[in-house]
């Protein structure tokens, strides 16, 4: 039987600062998440299980890079959450899996049975597929040669889940090992004596290739050799997931949407489907004062698919996106993914609420805590392109000045979408983040 790489929600170094997690009833994310899985620890030990525990000093990235020099094919990799929202009554348990992937479902199920039936009283959510996070993907799910899922236990901020996290916690740690061990003998009775890998078809550009790829714990792999064709050259990057088979090295397909490939699956055929014509120019993809590239509809179907509720809830925010970007010259792609990271696609729920029409996270003048507010959803929008202009251009505004804080940036220091890292966030992978929103966004509007 395989191993277990066991991680919690920790207070591991983020762009060097400790991170605590949700915060809320007088304790914290970090806290309850490395108690409970030091219980787990113990329980799967004691049934004389391997478990490997992530130390808790590592950045996602670390954490990522820690598990993947360690991890094999048969073993299994956890990540225990708890969740926060700003509505106090949404409460109970998640498992999240890597999108299209029916067998990972099945062991988020069968782990979340196992942990209900150990605490009756914790809701259960459901298995869930990574993309229905605001970010549209986790790296846990997705970036770890193991198959891995990430359990969000029950809602900090909700005082029914917190008493249990904080009371029960031996019967979610039980419920957790049961779930475990039976993820574990699933894996091992859906594991060939030898690696066997059965084939997938690749359809390049809407052309059958001759040469067939490989699923692997669930994911697609290519040969290398087509990702030459596709114009990536990946022999020098160390990040992107390879393995050798039948003396041919395949890489992961998923990961070629970092150099603007489109990577889709058909299920019913088996069939990895890439595209590399692009239809937006690559040297104009992340910069911010260019032209958006959607359409309203386009737009407004992308956020339907990722939060129903905010189409009726802000029916005209696409159209304020594409007036108020192309008066400014900003690309209103950029900014609109920009807006569905930083509101968690008008879910809102953080520090921002949703009344203040502040669809950027702006700050204001002085350091409020809250955050700036606008008088209505446009001019609120307006101050998010005009805060845009200000990090990417030097050159004046067209219109009246609404952002609190657009004097305070150096003009034109920031004209890529990657520059934005560390400076409009100090999430050091801020740029990408966005990036990634907008590669999804051009993806469903058929742009990619």
């Amino acid at each position: 039987m395989g191993r277990i790489f066991l991680s919690a929600a920790h207070g591991g170094l983020e762009n060097g600062k400790s991170d605590p997690g949700s915060v809320a009833g007088g304790t914290t994310e970090a806290r309850e998440m490395i108690l409970l899985r030091d219980m787990v620890l113990t329980e799967l030990r004691s049934r004389r299980l391997e478990v490997l525990a992530v130390p808790d000093d590592l950045s996602l990235q670390q954490t990522l890079d820690w598990i993947n020099l360690r991890g094999r094919n048969d073993d299994v990799s956890l990540e225990i959450h708890a969740d926060s929202a700003s509505n106090p009554l949404v409460r109970g348990c998640s498992a999240f899996y890597i999108n299209q992937n029916d067998q990972r479902k099945r062991h988020g199920d069968l782990l979340l049975l196992a942990l209900t039936k150990r605490v009756p009283q914790l809701p259960n959510r459901g298995a869930k597929p990574d993309t229905t996070v605001g970010v549209g993907n986790l790296a846990f799910c997705r970036q770890l040669v193991t198959p891995s899922l990430l359990l969000q236990i029950g809602f900090l901020t909700n005082p029914d889940d917190r008493f249990i996290i904080q009371n029960q916690r031996r019967d979610l740690a039980l419920g957790i090992a049961d779930g475990v061990q039976a993820w574990l003998k699933d894996v091992e009775s859906s594991q060939p004596p030898q690696p066997v890998y059965p084939p997938v078809t690749i359809n390049m550009n809407g052309q059958s290739y001759g040469e067939q790829g490989i699923l692997v714990n669930g994911n697609s792999y290519i040969p290398i050799d087509l990702a030459d064709r596709l114009g990536v050259d990946l022999s020098q990057v160390p990040a992107v997931r390879r393995i050798t088979y039948r003396n041919v090295v395949f890489v992961k397909a998923i990961e070629l949407r970092d150099y603007n490939i489109s990577v889709g699956w058909d299920s019913q055929t088996r069939t990895v489907i890439l595209k590399s014509i692009l239809k937006i120019c690559p040297g104009s993809f992340d910069r911010i004062m260019e032209h958006g590239k959607t359409t309203e509809l386009q737009m407004m179907m992308f956020l339907k698919t990722n939060n129903e509720l905010a189409v009726r809830d802000y029916p005209d925010i696409a159209k304020l996106y594409r007036e108020e970007g192309s008066i400014e010259g900003v690309d209103y792609d950029i900014a609109f993914a920009q807006m569905c990271l930083e509101t968690n696609y008008l879910r809102f729920g953080g520090d921002i609420k949703a009344s203040q029409n502040n669809f950027g996270a702006l700050g204001t003048v002085g350091g409020g805590t809250e955050g700036a507010s606008f008088a209505s959803a446009r001019i609120g929008v307006r101050a998010h392109i005009q805060h845009l202009k200000a990090y990417a251009s030097t050159e004046p505004l067209v219109q009246e000045n609404v952002d609190p804080r657009f004097r305070f940036v150096t003009r034109g220091i920031a004209p890529l979408v990657g520059q934005l890292s560390g400076r409009w966030r100090e999430d050091l992978n801020y740029g990408d983040k966005i990036l990634g929103i907008l590669r999804r966004l051009y993806e469903t509007a058929g742009l990619l």
